[in-house]
């Protein structure tokens, strides 16, 4: 999402965990696209990091037009098996970050005239029963009804919020999930720049939320007709079972 924005001309605020990997980007859309970007290496799993990330952006008497909520995890296990210290992290960075930075960042959006945008990203998962990630489409539940929620309620506002709801796509999510993708888990991943741009497209037509790639769309159109525990049981079979607590899932 940075490298695409960078490409059209926007500066850019980057913020994750790992200093060098910001560092490495922010010189690369430097370098590439003549924009500013900066960035601030935060662990949005503390509960001070989404203030400390809109100090950081408001600094100077910059601006922000555009937020892009996009920090998130999943652990692939038996909901039993997982440390709750992980499912309690995981609720901090996927939703209670995201809510505390939509509302903070939004306190100053919504009292401009000019247009502003906000992105959240969410997941085909959000509409789909899911064993073995609970946690995570808890998670990603809550983060499209409450996207569509304020889509609502900013309508005919200056700000627009959008969900990309992205099925599965190449990066290292799975890894750090601990999960096996085999058969059509694996062969339907997307590249994640087509992800990433779909959407952008959507979050700038104000549209309420996007699903990228043609086989996602139709997978929650069958999702749709089908019973939610059959649902549920379907999407089981196609991921598979999750590997033994405390070891690594096999390469795919």
């Amino acid at each position: 999402m940075a490298r695409r924005l960078a490409e059209w001309g926007c500066d850019v605020l980057l913020t994750a965990r790992r200093a060098d990997r910001l560092e490495a980007l922010a010189t690369e859309l430097r370098a590439a696209h003549s924009v500013r970007a900066e960035w601030i290496a935060l662990d949005l799993g503390q509960p001070d990091a989404a203030e400390a990330l809109v100090r950081a952006a408001y600094a100077g008497g910059a601006d922000v037009d555009i937020l892009i909520n996009n920090a998130g995890f999943g652990r692939y296990q038996y909901f039993q098996a997982t440390p709750w210290e992980s499912n309690a992290e995981m609720i901090q960075v996927n939703v209670v970050a995201l809510a505390e930075l939509t509302h903070r960042f939004l306190q100053v959006m919504g009292s401009r005239s000019r247009r502003s945008y906000i992105l959240n990203t969410s997941s085909i998962i959000a509409f789909i029963p899911m064993p073995f990630f609970a946690s995570y489409a808890g998670t990603k539940a809550y983060i499209q009804v409450f996207t569509e929620s304020l889509a609502a309620e900013l309508k005919g506002t200056n700000v627009s919020i959008t969900a990309l709801c992205s099925g599965g796509a190449r990066t290292e999510f799975s890894d750090v999930a601990g999960q096996r993708l085999r058969g059509m888990a694996a062969s339907g991943l997307m590249d994640a720049d087509r992800v990433a741009t779909t959407g952008l497209l959507a979050m700038l037509r104000g549209k309420r939320y996007a699903v990228p790639g043609v086989l996602n769309r139709l997978l929650l159109l069958c999702v749709r007709l089908l019973p939610r525990s059959t649902a549920g049981l379907v999407a089981a079979r196609t991921q598979g079972k999750p590997s033994a607590p405390g070891t690594k899932p096999a390469s795919s």
